[in-house]
């Protein structure tokens, strides 16, 4: 195939999309140029040769300490969670064929931020925030087993499981509401600011941590790539091609939750890049699952970490969430996407 190259050896054979390639190697120059204005850019300046020569450890001593403790570890988080994020909304799409599935939608999001504004309230004067990650995990799993149970009838149906979501959704943000009332002040104003979704005072440990997510789950997605280029056909053609459709659901949907979930548990509840991400990818390149993971991952990490560095900068000395930024671009994206539905 002209438009294709392909890879081929004993064991192993893929084919890549030229185009999808290119596409890819563009938003990595993009991510790039934005993690480099990220690391001058600041209320101290640094020039892109001395962010060259800080990061190899031959700049002045205050640079030095300005890229690599504060605004590397920073720069990195943000590009971690928004690629989880975005993969976790591409699945679920897939998973659900609809194009306004996210994790945000489906109460994913909303059971991860319960816990975490559970735990901020009531559990962290007792317990070190180091526990904050497992509890946002645990919500986000318990609140996705949740809605996989309700919307089981004889197996799981794409269009049960939105409106399940949505629902639990809802009872979930309720839920956070009536902890940030019962809480004292001061972790009202914790949970609020971690609710709003933030790369704010990340450090390396966290850093490692999100990191050690990535290297566990990425490879699983690997393995079910093929499987969901099938399981988007009909619930029938799929079954007659020898798909087992809800194990197969079952494991994306666990994978989505846990990509969902440790994106959430260590910056907070971003909303939105798990819905905007995935249509960028598609309107860039093929619809091939393998390809169009790479492109939405990569635009998920530009999202965030651009909206991190435009709540960094644009209103010194304060400094805004990143979550801010990308709800607002997300709001009006989702009104466009559910006018463009009704046409």
């Amino acid at each position: 195939m002209r438009n294709a190259l392909i890879l081929r050896t004993r064991r192993f054979s893929r084919q890549i999309n030229i185009r999808t390639g290119a596409v890819a190697v563009l938003l990595a120059l993009v991510c790039l140029a934005v993690a480099v204005a990220s690391l001058a850019i600041g209320k101290h300046v640094i020039g892109p040769i001395d962010v060259a020569n800080a990061l190899i450890g031959e700049g002045p001593r205050r640079d030095t300490f300005i890229i690599e403790i504060l605004r590397m570890p920073r720069l990195l988080m943000a590009c971690m969670v928004g690629m989880a994020l975005a993969l976790s909304g591409l699945i679920l799409q897939s998973v659900v064929r609809n194009p306004l599935a996210s994790p945000d939608i489906l109460g994913i999001t909303g059971g991860a931020s319960a816990a975490a504004v559970a735990f901020l309230s009531f559990l962290a004067p007792v317990m070190s925030l180091r526990w904050l990650p497992v509890a946002a995990i645990v919500g986000a799993s318990t609140t996705a087993a949740m809605v996989y149970l309700l919307a089981w009838k004889q197996g799981v149906s794409p269009l049960r499981l939105v409106l399940t979501g949505v629902g639990i959704s809802a009872l979930m943000a309720s839920v956070t509401t009536l902890l940030m009332v019962l809480s004292p002040l001061a972790s009202t104003l914790s949970a609020y600011v971690w609710l709003t979704g933030s790369v704010f005072g990340a450090s390396w440990p966290e850093v490692q941590s999100m990191f050690l997510w990535l290297c566990a789950l990425l490879p699983a997605l690997v393995w079910v790539a093929r499987r969901v280029n099938v399981l988007e056909l009909d619930d029938l053609l799929a079954v007659g091609l020898g798909l087992r459709m809800q194990t197969t659901r079952l494991a994306l949907v666990a994978l989505s939750v846990a990509l969902a979930g440790s994106a959430v548990a260590h910056a907070g509840a971003i909303a939105f890049v798990g819905l905007i991400a995935p249509h960028i990818a598609r309107a860039l390149v093929a619809h091939t699952f393998g390809g169009l993971a790479v492109v939405t991952a990569l635009v998920g990490a530009i999202l965030v970490a651009a909206a991190d560095l435009a709540g960094r900068t644009l209103f010194l000395p304060m400094d805004l969430p990143a979550g801010m930024f990308v709800s607002l671009l997300g709001a009006v994206f989702f009104v466009y996407l559910l006018l463009r539905q009704v046409r």
